[in-house]
C-alpha cells in the first residue's frame, strides 16, 4: 500500500489527483509540511472503523425531516380514481 502526500496548496490545485492516489493507498495532506488530513477511500474508511456502509433508509433516515430525528412527517395519499375504457381502434 503507497501512501501519498500533497501540500495542502497542491491539493487545491488538483483535488482530483489526490483522489486517484487513493486508489493506491491513503492519501496525507499536509499544512505547512507537517499531516493535517488523510483522504481514503470510503471502503477503506469503513474497513478500518468496522463500520458497514450504510443502507438507503440509515441515510434517508440522517436527513433533516426523517423520522430519524424525532421529526415525523404525515404522508397520506389519496388513492387514484382511474376509470379505464374500451380501445377504439378506429373503423371498426
Amino acid at each position: 500500500m503507497a501512501i501519498h502526500t500533497f501540500s495542502s496548496r497542491d491539493f487545491t490545485r488538483d483535488v482530483s489527483a489526490a483522489k486517484r492516489a487513493t486508489a493506491q493507498g491513503p492519501v496525507f495532506i499536509t499544512d505547512r509540511g507537517r499531516p493535517a488530513f488523510a483522504l481514503l477511500k470510503i471502503e477503506d474508511y469503513y474497513r478500518i472503523t468496522h463500520q458497514s456502509e450504510p443502507s438507503f433508509l440509515s441515510v434517508m433516515d440522517g436527513i433533516d425531516g426523517g423520522s430519524g430525528n424525532g421529526i415525523d412527517i404525515d404522508f397520506e395519499p389519496q388513492p387514484a380514481h382511474i376509470q379505464l375504457r374500451p380501445v377504439e381502434w378506429g373503423d371498426e
